[in-house]
């Protein structure tokens, strides 16, 4: 089951778009909203699989909660706009967006719609996930070379035997090789 939180704060719309959804199978609407404003804790509370907002314009509000959600409890959106200024597109996507569509959706087009928006979530979580790992990578090497070079200096070892010396200590106390290099460098601070 497909939970969906509606956020729509254009009255004239909103039933249509409630409407397309009560008529898919396998979609549950978790909860409509009137305002953006309310938009965290309803994500919070209700932990919907994806987001759609239906919205003339994407207002201040708006891109602040989405920002908010985005940080705190990722989820795939899907923005219903009339806005097409590039401006406008630019700061949604900036603010966690998955889709933009511009002059609403046909019923007919809304589940392929909202499956592309949850592959294309998938798929930036995929890359933000592999980019923190080579960011941790990078971090672990940098200390690494920095916890061998004390090893070097306080013990007179080759480069090859400060890094045998750590790895051997990391499988000794099974920890990572990074985490072992950090304690290198606090002990080093403090004796020296």
């Amino acid at each position: 089951m497909l939970k969906v939180l509606v956020v729509d704060n254009t009255p004239g719309r909103a039933s249509s778009l409630r409407q397309a959804l009560s008529s898919m199978p396998g979609v549950e609407v978790a909860c409509t909203l009137e305002s953006p404003l309310e938009l965290f804790d309803r994500v919070a509370e209700h932990r919907p699989d994806i987001v759609l907002i239906d919205t003339d314009s994407p207002s201040r509000d708006v891109l602040e909660q989405l920002a908010a959600v985005s940080s705190s409890a990722p989820r795939p959106v899907v923005l219903f706009s009339d806005d097409s200024q590039n401006d406008s597109i630019r700061a949604a996507i900036k603010a966690g967006v998955s889709a933009y569509v511009v002059e609403g959706v046909s019923a007919s087009r809304l589940e392929p719609v909202m499956r592309v928006a949850i592959e294309r979530f998938e798929a930036d979580q995929k890359l933000l996930a592999e980019l923190s790992d080579a960011k941790s990578q990078l971090a672990d090497r940098k200390v690494i070379e920095r916890a061998k070079g004390i090893i070097m200096k306080q013990r007179g070892f080759t480069e090859e035997e400060a890094f045998r010396a750590l790895r051997n200590l990391a499988m000794e106390k099974n920890q990572k090789l990074g985490d072992i290099a950090r304690q290198v460098i606090s002990i080093s601070s403090l004796l020296g």
